[in-house]
C-alpha cells in the first residue's frame, strides 16, 4: 500500500510526523513517499502543487495531507497561492465526496461551547460535494464596469451527473448508520439549489428505507446549534458544506478534533484534519495531532480496507482522552496539558499496549 504523504504547511508537518509514526507501528506493508504542497512547494519551485507532487498523489493508493497557508502568501497572484494545490487536487484526482464526521467524545462535552446536555453522544457526518459549485464554476475573476467600480464575480454551477452522484454517496452513508438524511440548499432562492433538491429528491426513490427530509441552509446552521443530535447524514454542496462543516467542529468542542476524507469514486481518497495550518503556533509543540490520526484512521478503512487497524487507532485515541490528556485547544480544569509530541507518544502507547 503506498501513502502519498503531502505535510504541508505550519503545523502540518508536526501533525504528519506524529501520525506516520503511529501508522508504520501498526506492522502493515505500506511505503511512505513524501513531497512538499502548498506554499512549502511554491517556496521549492514557484507552483503550490508541482507536477512530482500531483504524480505521485496520482500513484499511490491513498494521500495523507497536513495543511497549507501562511500569511506570507496572501499576496500572491491566487493561482500561486497554498490553497490552490488543494483545490487541484480534488479536481485533478476527482475527489467529489468530502466526509467530515462530527463525534463528541464523552470526556469532551464539556470542551464544548454549546451545553454538555445538546451535544453529548453527537455522532452526525456530514458528506460535502467537493469538485463543483461556485468555487470551481466559470466564469469567475474580477472586472471594472462602466461606472469605472470594480467589481468580482464568481459563478455558482452544478450539473444533474454531480448532484446526482453525490446524492447516492448520500444515501449509501445513510444506510450504514441511522437511515437518516438531510439534505441542505438554497432552493428558494437559487435556481441551482432548486435543482439540486430536485435531483435529490429524484434518487431517494432507489433508497426507500432511507427518510429523506430537505433544510435552508441557514435554517440548518441554526438547528445544527439548537438541536445538532436531530441529523445522522447531511449531504450538502461545496459552499454550504465547508461553513456547516466548519460549525459543526466547534460542536465537538475543537476543530483540532475532526478528521475528514476526499473520496473518488472507487474509494481512493485523500485525508486530512479540517483545521488549517495555524502559522501562529507552527514549531511550537502545541498543535492538536489527533485530527490528523483519526484522518488516518479514516484512510485505513475507507481506501485500505484495513478496518481491523482503523479501530485500533480510534480505540487508542479514546484511550488517551480517557486518561485525561489534553493538547492546549481541548484542555480543561483537572486534566493534564501536553503537547504534540507527547500527545502522539502517548496515542502511540495506548496503539501498542
Amino acid at each position: 500500500m503506498k501513502i502519498a504523504v503531502l505535510p504541508g504547511d505550519g503545523i502540518g508537518p508536526e501533525i504528519v510526523a506524529e501520525t506516520v509514526t503511529l501508522l508504520k507501528a501498526l506492522d502493515l506493508k505500506m511505503e511512505f513517499e513524501s513531497a512538499p504542497v502548498g506554499g512549502s512547494a511554491y517556496d521549492l519551485t514557484g507552483e503550490p502543487l508541482p507536477a512530482a507532487t500531483l504524480n505521485l498523489a496520482k500513484a499511490a493508493d491513498a494521500i495523507l495531507f497536513g495543511a497549507v497557508g501562511g500569511p506570507q502568501y496572501d499576496t500572491l497572484p491566487r493561482p500561486k497561492r497554498p490553497e490552490q494545490a488543494l483545490l487541484g487536487l480534488r479536481k485533478e484526482l476527482n475527489l467529489f465526496a468530502n466526509l467530515r464526521p462530527a463525534v463528541v467524545y464523552p470526556e469532551l462535552a464539556s470542551a464544548s461551547t454549546i451545553k454538555p446536555e445538546v451535544v453529548a453522544g453527537l455522532d452526525i457526518l456530514i458528506l460535502r460535494e467537493l469538485t463543483g459549485d461556485i468555487y470551481f464554476g466559470q466564469p469567475r475573476g474580477m472586472r471594472t464596469n462602466a461606472a469605472g467600480e470594480r467589481e468580482g464575480f464568481d459563478t455558482m454551477h452544478y450539473s444533474e451527473s454531480e448532484v446526482r452522484r453525490i446524492a447516492h454517496s448520500g444515501f449509501k452513508a445513510a444506510m450504514k448508520r441511522g437511515r437518516k438524511l438531510c439534505s441542505v440548499d438554497k432552493a428558494n432562492v437559487l435556481e441551482t439549489s432548486q435543482l439540486w433538491r430536485d435531483v435529490v429528491t429524484e434518487v431517494a426513490k432507489e433508497y426507500p428505507q432511507v427518510d429523506l427530509s430537505h433544510m435552508y441552509v441557514d435554517n440548518a446552521a441554526m438547528q445544527l446549534l439548537k438541536n445538532p443530535k436531530q441529523f445522522d447524514v447531511i449531504v450538502t454542496g461545496n459552499l454550504f458544506g465547508d461553513i456547516l462543516s466548519d460549525e459543526a467542529s466547534m460542536l465537538t468542542g475543537s476543530i483540532g478534533m475532526l478528521p475528514s476524507a476526499s473520496l473518488d469514486e472507487n474509494n481512493k481518497g485523500m485525508y486530512e484534519p479540517i483545521h488549517g495550518s495555524a502559522p501562529d503556533i507552527a514549531g511550537k509543540d502545541v498543535a492538536n495531532p489527533l485530527a490528523t490520526m483519526l484522518s488516518a484512521a479514516m484512510m485505513l478503512r475507507y481506501s485500505l480496507n484495513q478496518d481491523l487497524a482503523a479501530v485500533r487507532i480510534e480505540t487508542a485515541v479514546k484511550k488517551v482522552l480517557a486518561q485525561g490528556l489534553r493538547t492546549p485547544d481541548i484542555y480543561q480544569a483537572g486534566t493534564k496539558k501536553v503537547g504534540t509530541r507527547e500527545m502522539g507518544q502517548a496515542v502511540l502507547a495506548a496503539l501498542k499496549a
